[in-house]
Order: C-alpha cells, then structure tokens, then sequence
C-alpha cells in the first residue's frame, strides 16, 4: 500500500498515542544522530535556533531529511568541526493507518470502518508554537552560513519556521 501524505498527520487531532508498552511492534524512528559537528567545543560565541511557528507534529522523515540538509550545508560551509548542531525534538507520538482495500472486488475484501484502530506506520514528534526544532553553534565568520543551513532545514518541515538568534546577536550587528 503506498504511504499516506504527511498532511493527514501534521495537525494535532487527539490525545497523545506513546505507550510502546501496549503497541505491537512500533516502527524505530530514521532520525540517526541528535548532536552532530563539534561535540567538544561548546564555547561557540553565537548560536541561533530555528523555531516552529504553529503547532504541528513533524514526522520522523522530515526530521531526518531537515537534518540532513543543515549538516550538509554546514559541513561545506565551516568544515567538520566549525559548527555545533543538535536536534531538539523526538519523535514519541506513534502514527496509525487503518489501510483500505482499493480496485476491484475491495468491498468484499475489505472490513471497511469496522476495528479501525489502525496499524502503526510511523512516528512524529509533537511540537508547540515557538518551539525550538534545531540549535546551531559557530564562530562569528560562519553566522550567514549557518542562517543559510537552517532555512534550508526549516524548507523541509511541514511548518512554518523562524530563525532567532539565542547567544551573540552584538556580535553579528
């Protein structure tokens, strides 16, 4: 069966759903690294973050792919160990799809609405307005660059995003 667009999961519907615990067999999250760049140095003069502006929940897909695209803009940019970057958000909420027979003879296959719990597809995390998504830490020179990592970052979350500037903003005027 193809996979649901990500626009049936961005709002925020119902209660929470993250007790594993009671869920047969939940699908592992393909965000791989939380804190990339240079985990030793944390003194960086600046640091910006990158802020989700509604209320939303961001499958762990466009979490993946958003974090990609920054790490790779700030590795050409600053190099491996010019930035600090670190994901702020898991993906807990458990996503669920009650799969519908199509074509020919569906009606006879299919259950229709009857125990439509659904099965669990995916994971997504839930974030607040104003939440911050992404942090960013570098040095003075590479402040556009980073800027630049996270608006393409924030181009693949299914919100709008805002960039601020945490630490250092007499630096960068």
């Amino acid at each position: 069966m193809v996979r649901k667009p990500a626009s049936m999961y961005r709002n925020v519907k119902q209660r929470s759903f993250t007790r594993k615990k009671y869920m047969g067999g939940v699908p592992g999250s393909q965000v791989i690294h939380y804190d990339m760049g240079n985990k030793s140095n944390t003194d960086f003069p600046i640091k910006i973050s990158l802020l989700a502006e509604e209320k939303c929940q961001i499958r762990h897909t466009a979490l993946e792919a958003a974090r990609i695209t920054a790490n790779r803009h700030l590795v050409s940019a600053t190099g491996r160990q010019g930035y600090y970057m670190k994901l702020r958000v898991y993906p807990h909420e458990v996503l669920r799809e009650n799969k519908q027979a199509t074509g020919a003879g569906a009606d006879r296959v299919s259950s229709g609405m009857r125990g439509a719990y659904g099965k669990n597809v995916g994971t997504a995390a839930r974030v607040d307005s104003m939440q911050k998504i992404f942090s960013v830490a570098v040095e003075k020179e590479n402040f556009e660059a980073a800027k630049d990592a996270l608006w393409h970052a924030g181009q693949k979350l299914p919100t709008p995003v805002r960039i601020v500037i945490d630490k250092g903003a007499e630096l960068v005027q």
